[in-house]
């Protein structure tokens, strides 16, 4: 059984390539520097990934309307509570 799942962003919209690559280099760049926040409308996230997280990259065919439609995905995956580290004790 699957826990439950919420949205909180989504947004898909048309970008030129030279638009889409501006964008993964300031996401790379934001995410190398671990200050990542997110906006859309009212909402607001701020990100605190942990060292090292989950990629995962899919690449797939689907038929639509006999047309054939490829779909890149691009995921960053981890558990909320990673982003703090370990306990270490002194």
């Amino acid at each position: 059984m699957s826990g439950k799942k919420t949205i909180l962003m989504k947004s898909e919209e048309k970008r030129s390539l030279a638009d889409l690559a501006g964008f993964l280099r300031e996401l790379a760049d934001k995410i190398e520097h671990n200050q990542l926040t997110m906006k859309q409308g009212g909402e607001s996230y701020n990100l605190t990934l942990p060292d090292p997280v989950t990629l995962e990259l899919e690449l797939e065919d689907k038929d639509k309307k006999g047309r054939t439609k490829r779909q890149l995905e691009i995921e960053i995956e981890w558990y909320l509570g990673e982003e703090e580290g370990s306990i270490k004790l002194d």
